[in-house]
């Protein structure tokens, strides 16, 4: 008898744990994730706000120049989730514009090795111009919006280097 009413208690008390879990994890109950894609931080903390979820804001990925700056351009859960209330939303923004980039030791090489040095550093090669100097094809100089740069100097990633190359030539006061 008292192992029938054991069982019975048991029986009774997982009855009433499933149904305190069900009504404590809002069992059933999901909220659909907004798609911030685009959206500015403010219009983006309103939506989630709008939709009982929280925000937490991860680093900034590369710039991407086809969204706003500081505008959502990743998130996590993606848009169209079915999530719990209180959840949150991971958000990557896109920065104010290019990393800054550290331009190569390039001057003194041919421009058939500068130009793939460049462009694997995500620059790229602007306007090419040419002095006489023997060095056929040897970069010369470099500038960035007609001002002089040097190897080490920090510039926006997709920035267009000039370049002066050598044409060959020995100069007349040579």
């Amino acid at each position: 008898m008292q192992i029938l009413l054991a069982v019975v208690a048991i029986v009774v008390l997982s009855f009433l744990m499933l149904k305190w879990l069900d009504y404590r994890t809002n069992h059933g109950s999901f909220v659909t994730v907004p798609d911030l894609a685009g959206k500015t931080i403010e219009i983006a903390q309103m939506e989630i706000n709008d939709h009982d979820l929280t925000m937490e804001i991860q680093d900034s990925a590369n710039f991407n120049p086809s969204f706003p700056k500081f505008s959502v351009i990743e998130q996590y859960p993606v848009a169209g989730s079915q999530v719990k209330e209180d959840r949150k939303i991971y958000l990557i923004l896109n920065p104010s514009g290019y990393r800054k980039v550290e331009v190569p030791k390039i001057v003194g090489r041919t421009f058939r090795q500068a130009k793939p040095t460049l462009e694997a550093i995500g620059f790229e090669v602007g306007k090419i111009s040419y002095i006489d100097d023997i060095g056929k094809d040897e970069v010369q100089s470099i500038s960035f919006q007609g001002k002089s740069v040097s190897a080490g100097d920090l510039l926006p990633m997709t920035s267009k280097i000039d370049v002066v190359l050598g044409n060959g030539n020995r100069g007349l006061d040579e």
